[in-house]
């Protein structure tokens, strides 16, 4: 295959793309809503042990940037997913007002440009790994830095600490876990139309 075929085909989003992205990133704004909540029953306990370990908790905000991108294989696919998503938690009413839908932004950049760095050619296992410890990557900068922060009073180590566990649940939760759930579906069947369609099928490193 040219290098023009290859880009044309990376760049041409279809109906079927569009359609199927946005229900990944619904279904990812009810997925976010439900873990809000279910961050607020575990914050406390986790706090009282050591409050950066809260960021183990994370990855579950960044499934649909790779879960998208798995599936679409597109440029742009990450970032849209993730976005659509927080605005969908948004509007349900998200305890965090509209940061969410920064943080959402940032999540799915932070994943979207594992992928471009790979010429979105790659989605095995590693570089959905990479993706999802990418995504954890700027949740974990955005929380200990920017000015709505949650955590933005944390020592200097804890927000060390804080980052580097947001990495690590955003690789296994969101890298591993969306990587395990392509190979499930394209087994089924349903994804026939698009190019993962064969994921089931293929390396799981190379």
């Amino acid at each position: 295959m040219t290098t023009a075929a290859i880009k044309k085909t990376s760049y041409n989003w279809r109906v079927a793309d569009i359609v199927v992205a946005a229900l990944i990133a619904v279904a990812g704004g009810v997925i976010f809503w439900a873990w809000s909540q279910g961050a607020n029953l575990i914050s406390t306990p986790i706090n009282a042990v050591y409050p950066p370990l809260t960021g183990l908790y994370a990855g579950g905000w960044m499934i649909p940037a790779v879960l998208g991108m798995l599936i679409i294989r597109k440029p742009g696919a990450a970032l849209f997913c993730e976005t659509v998503a927080a605005t969908g938690e948004l509007l349900m009413g998200s305890q965090y007002g509209t940061t969410v839908l920064i943080s959402g932004v940032l999540q799915g950049l932070g994943a979207e440009l594992v992928f471009a760095a790979l010429v979105y050619r790659k989605f095995n296992l590693p570089a959905s790994l990479l993706a999802g410890a990418g995504a954890g990557l700027f949740c974990g900068l955005n929380d200990s830095f920017a000015p709505w922060g949650w955590n933005i009073a944390y020592a200097a180590g804890d927000k060390f600490a804080y980052i580097v566990f947001c990495a690590i649940s955003g690789a296994v939760i969101a890298g591993a876990l969306s990587w395990i759930a392509t190979r499930g579906l394209a087994r089924t069947g349903v994804l026939s139309s698009f190019a993962s369609r064969k994921a089931a099928t293929e390396p799981v490193f190379s």
